[in-house]
Formats: C-alpha cells, structure tokens, sequence
C-alpha cells in the first residue's frame, strides 16, 4: 500500500485528542468514520468538532466548513469503524487494559493490511501491542493537542512492526502537513512528554520552595525561552548562542551546571502541590484580559488563534 491508496480513515475514541484527529483527516480530503462508545459520546464528538470547524472558517484556515464536516460519519459499531479503511488512529484513554481490549476489536474487522496508530501520549508501543494479532502493522503515533493545528507527531515502533509499515506511516502523517518523527527506540513518554515533564518538575519545584508563584514561573518561560522555541529547537538556541556554535557554549558551559546543585530529582508530586497550584490558576484565569478570556474554553480559543499565527509565520498555514 502506498499513500495515495489510503482514502479513507477510521478515528477510534473521540474526545479532545481523536475528533481533532478526525478534523484534519477532513481537512486533507479523507473519508472517516468516527468511532465512540454511545450516543452521547457521538453527540459530544459532533458538538466538539463542530466548533472547531466554526472557528478554523472564522480564522481563514478553511473555507468551506459543511463539506469538510460532510465527510465525517460517526458511528457506534467498530465494524462499521474500520472494515473499509487503510488507516485507523486509535485515541482511547491512556490505559493498558482499554488500549488491549479496544485494539483486540479493531483487529477483529480491520482489513489485514490496515495501519492501526494508537495516540497513547507514553505508554510503549510493546505494551500496547503485547496481545496483537498483527503486531507488525502496529505504530505509535503521538500527535501534540490540538493535532488538527499542530505539526507534531511522534511515530513509536518495536522489534516486530514492520519497517515498511513505519514509512508509510510517517509519508502518510506527513502528507496531511504533520513533522513526523521516529523514536529510534520504544520509549516511556516518548521525546516531548520527557521534555516537558524535565521543565514542569522543576516548575512545580521552584513554587513549591517559594522562589516563585505560578504566574510567574509560566511568564518567564512564556516571555524567555519558549518565544524562541516557538522559532527553533534548543540545540539550535545553543548554536546561535556562542560563536564556536553547540560545542562553544557546551564548552562554556562545562560544570555550569554546578551553580544549580539543588535541581529538582523527585519523581513524586507532592500530594498537596495541585490544589494550592489551581487556587493561584482560578486567581489568574479571572484577571486575564477579556480577549483572552476566562473560562478553558475561552482561553483554548485565544491559544488556537496565536498557534494559527505561529504556524503562519512556519508555513504551515
């Protein structure tokens, strides 16, 4: 099977993670077939990218909203979900035993030569896949939420999938606009969830020891280094930082990190750290500007409409 063979798409599980998947399958022209539980699942799925469309029309990045809605059907049985399709994203809860069972349905109608990619966001692709029937056409793909918006998608294998699999997977996310990359090896976390649990331990650290609050440990970061990393990678910020390039400020650096001794190294959040963070979230949310917002949803959108000028400024848009 090649990339241009793949038409139609089947989206397993809804919610945030799989009706964005579903909208921008829609967006690039693709047939899918959207899978929940129930009803009510459907319902909300609908509702869910409903406005999503509404606001990527309102925002310029699509112009016709209905047709890309018109090729999404929603439907409560698996076999209806996937008999049909070349490749299957898999977005259910994060958890082993629903991962097994959820899996174990697709692969008793999926076409044999079916892609199936899982969203799991760190569970290993080899626990995922202990009890497949087809290992070998199994692939990790972790997008970065939202995924219609952002490029983002880490592809996972193990020792069994198929390597042909693993390109047709990452030529196929990649005609959709996605930055796919392959993990060399099947790790816990994956390369983005590792980097961002590195910066929010020793966020949450750093309030917890009262050298900050919370506001102001997300505006150093917000207004410091991820402006740039909205531009490049760290490894390319430490290349233009030193005129000898990486190895300079590697150089330079050398033992540098003895001045921050006392860097966070618990892997355990302390049992009281999420309440206190929210009561000082709850203050925030309510003194941010109006056109930010005040609600999570108010203030997803206001993110939306920055990433679509971020991603602008990229070419992805």
């Amino acid at each position: 099977m090649k990339v241009a063979d793949i038409k139609n798409v089947a989206g397993i599980g809804g919610g945030v993670i799989g009706g964005s998947w579903a909208v921008l399958f829609a967006m690039k022209g693709l047939n899918v077939k959207l899978y929940d539980i129930n009803d009510d699942c459907l319902a909300n799925d609908k509702k869910t990218i409903v406005s999503n469309l509404e606001f990527l029309a309102e925002n310029g990045a699509i112009e016709d909203k209905d047709a890309v809605l018109a090729r999404i059907q929603f439907t409560t049985s698996m076999e209806e979900a996937v008999k049909d399709a070349q490749f299957i994203q898999e977005s259910g809860p994060e958890r082993l035993p629903i991962k097994h069972s959820m899996l174990a349905e697709i692969e008793k109608y999926a076409p044999v030569d079916a892609i199936v990619a899982t969203s799991a966001s760190g569970l290993p692709l080899g626990q995922i896949t202990e009890h497949a029937v087809h290992p070998e056409r199994c692939v990790g793909g972790h997008p970065y939420n939202p995924p219609h918006l952002i490029p983002l998608v880490e592809i996972t294998k193990t020792e069994k999938t198929d390597e042909a699999n693993v390109e047709l997977a990452k030529e196929f996310y990649e005609s959709l606009g996605k930055e796919a990359i392959v993990l060399k090896k099947d790790c816990p976390g994956y390369i983005c969830n590792r980097l961002q649990l590195a910066v929010f331990r020793e966020m949450v650290d750093l309030v917890e020891r009262g050298v900050c609050t919370v506001e102001e440990a997300d505006k150093a970061l917000t207004f410091g280094p991820a402006i740039r990393w909205a531009i490049f990678g760290h490894n390319m910020i430490m290349q233009l930082g030193n005129k000898d390039g990486l190895k300079g400020m590697m150089d330079m650096l050398a033992g540098g990190f003895n001045l921050c001794a006392d860097i966070a190294a618990w892997d355990t959040i302390p049992a009281d750290y999420g309440a206190k963070a929210q009561k000082e979230m709850d203050e925030i949310m309510k003194n941010l500007p109006d056109e930010v917002g005040h609600t999570n949803a108010e203030i997803a959108q206001y993110r939306d409409k920055m990433l679509i000028d971020i991603l602008k400024l990229h070419h992805k848009f």
